[in-house]
């Protein structure tokens, strides 16, 4: 979305950025007395680059993704990917999914649906900033420096309805009324020399960079 960008202008907007205090997790403004819930990735460990085949520069698709320690209470997940470093005055949202049940425990590689990828069936998908429902892959402007792209994951309380392709908007208010508990892993991409080549970590579990 961002990586046509000239690099000089990635330098010029280098200190333009929207800010981790404004992704849903931090913004929601209810951390104190809310669980905690552990997100993982076999994929990548919190704070380290993503692998290549997640972001637009590989393959494209979304990264497996695990969870544990929900309240009891919990009826549904919300998964919500923002871009805390978008040079925009709010994140970008790079995946919604909704209704997510407790008892899966994950969500596989590919499972939610990007560019010539279908994704898992029975997925409630909502509005990426493409207007799209789908995974938006990472590709921060060259010369911006390094991005960190928030996945946060809510545990629900009750039944909220959300519309057919619910966005960020509507997901913050359904989580303000319904929220028990969140988590939070952080993946990192980087175009630092106006190149396509993103900086690697090697995977944190069996899965094969791209």
């Amino acid at each position: 979305m961002l990586e046509k960008l000239p690099e000089v202008i990635g330098h010029a907007l280098h200190g333009m950025r929207a800010g981790l205090d404004k992704i849903v997790f931090n913004a929601l403004g209810m951390r104190q007395g809310m669980a905690s819930i552990a997100l993982t990735s076999v994929a990548f460990v919190d704070h380290a680059p993503l692998p290549s085949r997640y972001t637009a520069d590989g393959e494209g698709l979304s990264p497996p993704l695990q969870w544990a320690d929900l309240p009891t209470e919990t009826t549904s997940l919300v998964l919500l990917v923002e871009d805390a470093d978008s040079p925009t005055p709010n994140p970008l949202v790079h995946a919604i999914v909704v209704g997510l049940r407790p008892s899966e425990g994950k969500l596989d590689e590919a499972a939610i649906p990007s560019p010539g990828n279908g994704g898992a069936a029975g997925l409630h998908v909502g509005r990426n900033s493409g207007l799209q429902a789908a995974w938006l892959p990472p590709d921060p402007p060259p010369g911006h420096g390094a991005h960190r792209y928030a996945f946060q994951i809510f545990a629900l309380g009750g039944a909220p309805l959300f519309s057919a392709t619910p966005g960020r908007d509507e997901v913050f208010n359904a989580l303000r009324e319904h929220a028990l508990a969140s988590g939070l892993l952080i993946g990192t991409c980087e175009r630092p020399d106006g190149s396509i080549k993103i900086k690697e970590a090697a995977p944190a579990g069996p899965l094969a960079a791209g």
